[in-house]
């Protein structure tokens, strides 16, 4: 799932969690699920830092050009 797109992770990470509600699942499968499901968190989580640090060199590359006009 890394080249998947913030919002593909989230709805990925709805259907793990719905699967998860099932009460027919075993002790297994929902640990393996809760596993799975943190990991996808944390790749979105990381893909908003990402864009966070992204916002932030633009924002002070167009202050600089402000600054310089």
């Amino acid at each position: 799932m890394k080249h998947k797109t913030f919002e593909e992770k989230l709805a990925y990470s709805k259907t793990l969690l719905e699967k998860l509600m099932d009460p027919e699942i075993t002790l297994e499968e929902s640990v393996k699920l809760y596993e799975e499901g943190l990991k996808t968190i944390k790749e979105a989580q990381k893909l908003i830092e990402d864009a966070k640090t992204k916002i932030t060199v633009i924002e002070q590359q167009n202050q600089t050009l402000t600054e310089d006009t």
